[in-house]
């Protein structure tokens, strides 16, 4: 059966809310590199005018895009993802942050379907444009 079969404009593929915690944060600046202490560190985050400790762009990017993966299972793959981040992900100590993810076909083609992702925090919409291309296997 392929990924596309009664796929329609409109349809709501995936949906999840993710847990963010400052380990999730420690744990992501461990994989990837990125020590920046505005992921974990409240004073500094403060010096700089943040309102808290901040998500990764990436780590939120790339939790975003899991439910989409989840759906298409290995009927298809993501060719394409394209974000703009639009406000922070202010992780608290003690309550952490949770990340509502919805994904709905924008869009149906030939062999692959454009899945439009909607990323809110706290009721607010933290990543704009979040489109991703889902392409068929053979």
């Amino acid at each position: 059966m392929s990924l596309l079969d009664g796929l329609e404009v409109g349809q709501v593929v995936a949906e999840r809310t993710v847990h963010l915690t400052r380990d999730s944060l420690v744990r992501y600046a461990g994989a990837s590199g990125d020590f920046n202490p505005i992921h974990y560190r409240d004073d500094v985050a403060a010096q700089v005018g943040l309102p808290g400790v901040l998500a990764h762009g990436m780590l939120t990017m790339g939790v975003a895009v899991q439910p989409v993966i989840d759906w298409a299972d290995a009927r298809g793959w993501v060719s394409d993802y394209q974000v703009r981040f639009t406000r922070p992900v202010v992780v608290d100590p003690a309550l952490g942050a949770d990340l509502t993810i919805t994904a709905k076909v924008a869009a149906v083609e030939d062999d692959a379907a454009r899945i439009d992702l909607t990323v809110t925090f706290g009721g607010q919409t933290v990543l704009g444009k979040a489109q991703v291309r889902v392409t068929t296997l053979a």
